[in-house]
């Protein structure tokens, strides 16, 4: 299922990213509960009325300023609206209307997407009146609230309720769902099209859940993929120049209606901030990691250097250690077929079903080989194991009690199940329950 994406934009210092904390500030907790993924964000989830919004923080926008800073701002903060369903632009009602609002307001209309207009820092009844102000941006009425102490912020979210798309997850094609991700000019639309040159059964091709974009379906040794569009990668003449540079916020969308994504990294220049933020993403969305490595064909080799990349892409990437590494050119078409085969694998992975008997037996042994940890006297007791779940693959563990699971002993029981059970690519979910009282705790891994 997709989310609805919401963007927040406005002037710098107009308290977007207040805005964004007081929004996330639950659901965030619950996702920072995930250990080895702490970064930088610009994006995170929260739920409202049933439905779970992906908000989008950015940076403050100054439409005609000089400089390449501003520049690449207003680069980000455009592609944040060519990507969203609804946009929150938010305005500071202890400055009134600006001339840059004005501007604001004009590029926001031209984007043809709902825009809920927020005047923040209404602190008093005053401030609220003032918002009226406002109207002149020609956006509708202004939500006043203050997201310092979160007044208002409710009266927003049923604003967003009413203005968000209905579920856009119809994905009628049986098959596959593999997207391509990754940083500008990593060679993403260079794999694809190495790809539909070698495989050129093309079934059919598909509008994706959002915009104009358009998947591909074939038929790969006998199974039906679909090639997830990555925000348009095939129609570079319809994306503005440079607009790619906001690559997080167009993976997430790809990210969201794939199976698997493969995760493309740069041979010549090694992981990056960039691609942590994408793989964590993925991690976080419960779907199949491949991380592929181009332009292999442009790095100096002996016999050691591929062991030694893939160890070093490990320790840059160790929360998606269970993700296999491959190793292509798109350009001289080496191994390019690779992705996709291990990509399949993967997602037999993320479907596959343990029987409780086969379950409990490698957790009883993994208890053997290592004794669940104690607090203040107290041990840890797993009583037994089953899966409930798939893509991904989740466990609820039942023990005497969940606050005695120590995240290393977690950790431990989560490689145990890879060494008995493979899960190669394949996040796993992992819920200790406390068998004598209602209490329960969540871990994702």
């Amino acid at each position: 299922m997709t989310k609805p994406l919401v963007a927040l934009v406005g002037r710098p210092n107009v308290g977007k990213s207040t805005l964004f904390n007081r929004l996330i500030e639950e659901p965030l907790a619950i996702v920072e509960d995930t250990p080895g993924t702490t970064r930088d964000r610009i994006y995170a989830d929260a739920e409202w009325g049933g439905i779970t919004f992906t908000f989008v923080d950015t940076g403050g926008l100054l439409p005609d300023s000089p400089g390449d800073l501003v520049a690449s701002v207003r680069e980000q903060v455009t592609t944040a609206i060519s990507e969203a369903d609804v946009i929150v632009f938010l305005v500071d009602v202890t400055e009134g209307p600006t001339a840059s609002d004005v501007e604001i307001a004009n590029l926001l209309r031209r984007s043809s997407k709902p825009v809920l207009l927020a005047a923040n820092k209404s602190d008093n009844q005053r401030r609220r009146q003032d918002a009226m102000e406002f109207y002149e941006l020609g956006l509708g009425e202004p939500l006043p609230l203050s997201a310092l102490h979160g007044t208002g912020t409710g009266d927003l979210l049923e604003a967003l309720l009413k203005v968000a798309p209905a579920d856009t997850g119809d994905q009628p094609t049986e098959g596959t769902r593999i997207a391509i991700v990754g940083r500008p000019n990593v060679g993403k639309s260079s794999l694809l099209n190495a790809v539909l040159g070698q495989q050129r059964m093309i079934v059919s091709e598909e509008p994706g859940t959002t915009r104009d974009a358009v998947d591909s379906v074939i038929e790969w040794n006998g199974e039906t993929v679909i090639v997830v569009d990555t925000a348009g990668i095939r129609r570079r003449g319809r994306v503005a120049p440079g607009i790619e540079r906001y690559s997080v916020i167009r993976a997430l969308r790809a990210i969201q209606r794939a199976d698997v994504a493969l995760l493309l990294l740069d041979a010549v220049e090694g992981v990056t901030e960039q691609d942590a933020h994408i793989a964590g993403y993925v991690l976080e969305e419960g779907k199949g990691l491949v991380i592929v490595v181009n332009k292999w064909d442009l790095v100096e080799k002996d016999t050691h250097t591929m062991q030694q990349y893939t160890g070093d892409i490990r320790e840059a990437l160790k929360f998606a250690a269970y993700s296999p590494v491959v190793f292509v050119s798109a350009t001289t078409g080496q191994r390019v077929r690779k992705p996709i085969d291990v990509a399949l694998v993967v997602q037999e992975a993320r479907s596959r079903r343990i029987s409780t008997g086969e379950l409990n037996r490698v957790v009883g042994d993994a208890t053997v080989r290592h004794a669940p940890p104690s607090k203040r006297g107290k041990r840890l007791r797993i009583y037994y194991a089953t899966q409930v779940g798939v893509a991904p693959p989740a466990f609820v563990f039942f023990v005497n009690d969940h606050e005695l699971v120590h995240f290393t002993y977690q950790r431990y029981l989560e490689n145990r199940l890879r060494d008995a059970f493979g899960f190669e690519g394949s996040p796993l979910t992992m819920i200790f329950r406390s068998r004598r009282r209602e209490a329960s705790h969540q871990v994702g891994a």
